[in-house]
């Protein structure tokens, strides 16, 4: 068994246990450890101290302390001229499992690069070091340059609550200076994991085998890739990345959030990404099943998959920010490339997305790729129950003939992309866009082919994203006919009603998009 290295409070003492009945839930131990622990004591005023105002944080006295060689570095303090935190610096290396508490007046910073444990390699089966992280902590990049590396055959275990999400985000948002347009202050979360991928570094590497193997863009020593789809690199929920996107070589940024052959034993779900300077999510390769997804603001695509992913996303609000022209893609689906000796796009694993239930909202008129939805380099891809509001850009654009040929079970080709039951609002002057051996009309016959789908869709969304008597309207598909792996649902869109509030509470409010008054404002820092 791994010994977790709990971080408990040495602030004050004077809590006593009587008062543990009225501590709330962020006194329980992450989910599966069973481990009771004391919240850090409310401090007794002396003579003469005023009492703190309520909703205005003061720092705690010291850093919580860890037991082992993974010490946290008290930084001092950081305040926003209002609130004030105990900054609490990570290691640049997790090498022991250890656990992330709430304490009340301390906020987490990461100096650079922070990598939990180091890689165990393609071909291993352990896990040698998880980092928790409770509900509710606040962590912040201490540098642009930074970004968390969980490495193959290591874990995270960040798992918030709807009332206390856990929230990465820069410097500049905790120093109350990040604004409704900032972006690219810090470089995101990697996770690295042993599924199979395409695209291997070394030309002689076979595609999906623990010989292929790929670094992380922007990054070195980040790898990931092996044959294991399976594999799990732990589990995020309830967790809000804003304002990532840092370049960290050349043209190289970070995404938000980046799964690198990550395995269906992980865990993705309520997962916002708001503000990154790339893409929101981007999947490399793998086989992971995220869920309930809010992509707010982002200036790339907002999902992106790449090398050879095979998995499925349901529930997911794409939002693209207002003004300015920002964003490209709602959605990019890409096999393109891949080694020599892998034959380039018919590299298997074959890349293959499933969405259900999501609802895009793009604003741009520009970005490189000019649509809402771009699939190319022989990506097969499913969309069901969908709606897409894109007025001022063409709705649907595919690329390579490779993308568009029929059924081939010996290149796990699934053949043409299918719509089904997907409403699109469409620039109206040209709403399919086709290249490389693909013409508008093919794009067109290949969408119009899906049963309940058409592009004469007039929204009647309210509150921005949720459906309303047109959408109700729509006829939807029972997604677990598509894909064993998907719930069952009778509608179409992310958000079924005004009843349907999954996406409340954990989430943050913008000019881009807001999610009601349970939810914060991603400009601030929660200060409970």
């Amino acid at each position: 068994m791994v010994k977790t290295n709990r971080i408990t409070s040495i602030l004050m003492a004077g809590c006593a246990c009587a008062a543990l009945s009225a501590c709330g839930a962020d006194d329980i131990a992450s989910p599966g450890e069973g481990t009771i622990v004391l919240p850090a004591p409310t401090p007794t005023p002396t003579p003469g101290t005023p009492t703190p105002t309520p909703g205005v944080v003061t720092p705690a006295a010291n850093c919580p302390s860890i037991a082992g060689s993974d010490q946290l570095t008290d930084l001092g303090t950081i305040s926003n001229g209002t609130s004030t935190w105990r900054n609490c610096g990570f290691p640049a290396r997790f090498n022991s499992s250890t656990a992330i508490a709430k304490v009340a007046g301390v906020v987490y910073s990461m100096p650079g690069r922070v990598d939990v444990g180091t890689d165990q390699g393609a071909a291993s089966t352990n896990t040698a070091v998880t980092l928790s992280i409770d509900p509710g902590v606040v962590i912040f990049a201490g540098t642009g340059n930074t970004f968390l590396a969980v490495n193959r055959g290591n874990k995270i275990n960040a798992v918030g609550t709807a009332s206390q999400p856990i929230i990465f985000t820069s410097r500049e948002n905790v120093l109350g200076t990040a604004t409704d347009q900032s972006s690219g202050q810090w470089g995101g979360v990697v996770l690295l994991g042993r599924a199979k991928i395409t695209d291997c570094l070394a030309p002689a590497a076979a595609a999906g085998t623990t010989a292929c193997e790929r670094d992380t863009e922007g990054a070195s020593n980040a790898l990931y890739g092996g044959a294991n789809d399976a594999d799990s690199s732990g589990r995020m929920s309830y967790v809000q990345i804003r304002y990532s996107g840092f370049v960290l070589s050349g043209s190289s940024e970070l995404q938000g959030l980046t799964p690198s052959g990550v395995g269906t034993g992980t865990q993705l779900d309520h997962i916002q990404v708001h503000n990154s300077s790339d893409d929101g999510i981007e999947i490399f390769g793998g086989s992971v099943h995220p869920r309930y997804l809010v992509l707010t603001g982002n200036e790339d695509d907002n999902l992106d998959t790449d090398v050879g992913f095979r998995g499925t996303v349901q529930y997911l609000l794409s939002v693209q920010r207002e003004g300015n022209n920002i964003g490209d893609s709602f959605l990019e689906t890409d096999s393109n490339g891949g080694s020599a000796s892998n034959n380039g796009e018919d590299v298997l694993p074959r890349q293959y997305l499933k969405v259900a239930n999501f609802t895009a909202i793009n604003r741009s008129t520009t970005g490189s790729n000019g649509s809402a939805m771009l699939l190319r380099g022989g990506a097969d891809l499913t969309l069901v129950n969908g709606l897409i509001v894109s007025p001022t850009q063409t709705c649907l654009r595919i690329d390579s003939a490779t993308t568009v040929r029929d059924a081939d079970t010996a290149l796990q080709d699934a053949g043409k992309p299918r719509y089904i039951s997907v409403s699109m609002q469409c620039l109206p002057a040209t709403p399919y866009k086709g290249n490389n051996g693909v013409t508008a009309a093919v794009v067109q016959s290949i969408f119009e082919a899906g049963p309940n789908s058409t592009i004469s869709y007039t929204p009647s969304l309210t509150s921005l994203f949720i459906n309303g008597a047109t959408e109700t309207a729509r006829p939807a598909t029972d997604p677990k006919t598509i894909d064993a792996a998907f719930t069952t649902t009778n509608y179409v869109g992310a958000v079924k009603d005004s009843n349907d509030t999954w996406y409340a509470g954990w989430t943050c409010n913008s000019v881009t998009a807001s999610f009601g008054s349970a939810s914060g404002n991603c400009t601030a820092i929660p200060t409970t």
